[in-house]
């Protein structure tokens, strides 16, 4: 297997969500493109839905910022005009979507109140999309 069949692998979960048969790195990236804006707009929509209260405020800034800069920078890295801008770009998508990761942590292990089952859902995603791009990331010839 190949490092683009193994990083698309990890997103085929089950295959049939995503379609059998996709071969194109371009087809790869678009569906990488929606799902990364997918989940930021979850996120977004989620974080409206919260509470007020001070840790929440920090909280939520600090998500919305890492949480939406994953799919703003992997669209910029579909657009590099090399594979050292490219690599830069992955770069950091890796460090925002890990950071995103974190904040969800955080509000699941704190006494800040919300809705578990949907900080899990968003983490799940993060944490799927942290393994893909990190791979890509990993195995790049820069």
């Amino acid at each position: 297997m190949d490092d683009f069949e193994e990083i698309r692998s990890l997103l085929m979960e089950p295959a049939k969500e995503y379609g059998e048969g996709r071969t194109s790195s371009r087809e790869f990236a678009i569906e990488l493109k929606r799902r990364t804006k997918e989940a930021a707009i979850r996120l977004v929509n989620f974080m409206e839905r919260t509470g007020k209260s001070p840790a929440l405020s920090v909280v939520r800034y600090q998500l919305l910022k890492s949480g939406t800069s994953v799919a703003a920078n992997y669209r910029a890295a579909c657009r590099a005009r090399s594979k050292k801008e490219w690599y830069a770009k992955m770069c950091i998508v890796v460090e925002e979507c890990d950071e995103t990761v974190f904040w969800l942590e955080v509000l699941m292990e704190s006494e800040i109140r919300v809705n578990e089952t949907e900080v899990r859902v968003l983490g799940k995603e993060y944490q799927t999309l942290l393994q893909i791009f990190a791979k890509a990331r990993a195995t790049a010839k820069v």
